[in-house]
């Protein structure tokens, strides 16, 4: 969570030094973009190093990145120097990411789920904490001041790791280490793998299609910058409210029902949310998809650590992050282009469509779990009967 506050901070913070250096918008996405572009190229090499030599090494090495970067720009405030501040800063961030979900992974069944909530419900309190921190940063202490501070978490979280490391040592020794050749078509071959994977990926472009397109639809509509703040904000607020609540859902729906709810869910927000311009309504559109969008990350990563082949899991878990933050780079490139000639409403619909057909390939998933659980349940009762 500490660490996840410098990278959210960040961006706003990198984003408005950029502009107050004299900078364009083309410059600005740039720098956006630089978060996510080495993390999309290196991450599966990164989930195969942690697989192979255990996360010690690679988070002490991904939070000195993180703190590193975060506070060049207090000694270096250029473009370039904020452009090397995003690449340290994203490389770390995702490396450091994929380490931890390998090892709260590591647990299994209800555990496993339980602590896949709580890492989702500290990333979203964090998303939060991040963005607010930097803006008021900038307004009272100053554009150098406000990296100073986001550094400062990475550092905390370093000496937590600190206190971790022989468990972090000794945990490796526990998990099988693969050593014949690896490709990504081996995870993709997979049918379960396959459909967490286009689920996750529709679900994320989905969550980064409401961050980009709500703000342009605001503006279109007539709506101060303050209102298209809150309407994003409900949307922050709601992850936080789900999440904590997740571990007690968990208990009652399984994963794959989970998400493919949460699939029809946001389809019908997208289909409704442009014909719509009063703010209480955008409010409560927005409220409900950080609901159905926040409710899903635990349920993809246990079921990544539980169809993972041995010994891979950080792979997985790489490839993952690899599909995410591709869509982090390509989307805001699409949609742009796209709205240029279709306008605003259309990219809503487009990503309906979308979520409406993962929605269906996921369909038997979701019964083969259902079918898994009825045979579990019938073999625990005759176990039990004398």
């Amino acid at each position: 969570m500490l660490s996840h506050i410098a990278i959210s901070g960040g961006r706003v913070a990198v984003s408005l030094t950029a502009l107050q250096l004299g900078q364009g918008t083309l410059e600005v996405g740039i720098l956006i973009a630089v978060f996510a572009l080495l993390p999309m190229l290196f991450s599966i090499k990164a989930g195969r190093l942690i697989d192979a030599i255990g996360p010690w090494k690679p988070m002490r090495a991904s939070i000195i990145s993180v703190a590193t970067g975060t506070f060049l720009p207090v000694v270096w405030q250029s473009l370039t120097g904020l452009i090397i501040a995003a690449t340290l800063v994203g490389v770390g961030h995702m490396t450091l990411q994929i380490a931890v979900q390998r090892q709260m992974g590591l647990s299994t069944g209800e555990e496993r789920l339980r602590n896949f909530s709580w890492l989702s419900l500290s990333m979203a309190t964090s998303g939060l904490i991040g963005p607010l921190l930097a803006g008021v940063s900038i307004d009272y202490l100053g554009y150098r001041s406000v990296f100073v501070l986001l550094a400062i978490a990475p550092l905390g979280s370093l000496l937590g790791l600190m206190r971790m490391r022989r468990y972090l040592k000794a945990s490796h020794t526990q998990t099988p280490v693969v050593k014949q050749k690896q490709s990504v078509s081996d995870l993709l071959g997979s049918p379960s793998l396959r459909k967490v994977f286009v689920a996750n990926m529709l679900l994320s472009t989905a969550w980064d299609t409401h961050m980009f397109v709500v703000p342009i639809f605001g503006v279109h509509v007539g709506l101060s910058p303050t209102t298209i703040g809150f309407i994003l904000a409900s949307f922050a607020a709601a992850t936080i409210v789900i999440r904590l609540v997740l571990p007690w859902i968990q208990h009652h729906v399984r994963p794959w029902q989970l998400i493919n709810f949460a699939l029809i869910v946001t389809a019908l927000n997208f289909l409704l949310y442009p014909f719509f311009e009063q703010v209480w309504i955008l409010v409560s559109l927005s409220f409900l998809l950080g609901l159905g969008l926040g409710s899903t990350q635990s349920s993809i990563l246990a079921l990544l650590q539980q169809h993972a082949p041995n010994g891979r899991a950080g792979e997985a878990f790489g490839l993952r992050m690899a599909l995410i933050n591709g869509c982090q780079v390509a989307l805001p490139l699409a949609f742009g282009a796209l709205g240029t000639f279709m306008g605003v409403m259309p990219l809503f619909w487009v990503t309906a469509i979308g979520l409406g057909a993962v929605r269906w390939f996921t369909d038997d998933a979701e019964k083969h779990e259902t079918s898994a659980a009825l045979a579990n349940n019938d073999s625990s009762t005759s176990q039990k009967q004398p």
